[in-house]
């Protein structure tokens, strides 16, 4: 039960130590429900909306108790989301079977395994290495869909450049503490909330377009 102090604005174990941190996580809850209600009916999309609620529940809490198991709940939820996105991509965009799709879902783990050491090594990236495969992950998907699927492959490049912003400024939180008493995390979690929502709005409108929403 420990406290983990990883962010610029906590200054105590107390529970609204990271008052705009825990705040800001509505807008998870906010995102999740605008999905919820465009594409419900889809259950690929509902289950990522679901995903996206729980994100903001665990962040909240992680934000408030600090804890290890609270951690836990923050980052589970990020990395289901982003499996089962895997899943959806190749199963909606690239239309591959479920053996196939399954196969480049258990790939996804070792490919953040491999790169997040590298991106450590470099400079400003360190504090969000593990992060960072993922949008680099997306623009390969974005790249080698522009001519399959030009419409899809727009939106997961504008998704994968709002995760770059938003990254930016997690990286940047404990840096600016000095400038910036409450730090800038809590952008990340603003700028992460219309990224998760908007990746579910193009997976919902290409299954809308093609017909695919049972699959």
């Amino acid at each position: 039960m420990e406290r983990i102090d990883l962010y610029c604005e906590r200054t105590g174990p107390h529970f609204w130590a990271e008052p705009v941190n825990a705040l800001t996580n509505a807008a998870f809850l906010v995102a999740a429900f605008v999905a919820w209600r465009r594409w419900g009916r889809d259950p690929l999309c509902a289950a990522l909306a679901a995903l996206l609620a729980l994100i903001g529940v665990g962040s909240f809490l992680f934000h408030t108790l600090a804890t290890p198991w609270a951690a836990a709940a923050d980052v589970i939820p990020i990395g289901l989301f982003i499996l089962l996105y895997v899943w959806a991509t190749h199963r909606r965009y690239w239309g591959q079977g479920r053996g196939v799709a399954a196969l480049f879902v258990l790939g996804t783990i070792p490919w953040i395994g491999l790169l997040a050491p590298l991106f450590a090594r470099l400079p400003g990236f360190a504090v969000s290495a593990v992060y960072w495969p993922v949008p680099l992950l997306i623009l390969v998907h974005a790249l080698l869909l522009r001519r399959r699927l030009p419409t899809v492959a727009q939106g997961l490049a504008i998704g994968a450049a709002i995760l770059v912003l938003s990254l930016v400024f997690r990286s940047l939180d404990g840096a600016l503490c000095e400038a910036i008493p409450f730090g800038t995390h809590f952008l990340w979690h603003l700028l992460n909330a219309l990224m998760l929502g908007w990746m579910i709005e193009v997976l919902g409108r290409h299954g809308l377009a093609q017909g695919t929403a049972r699959r």
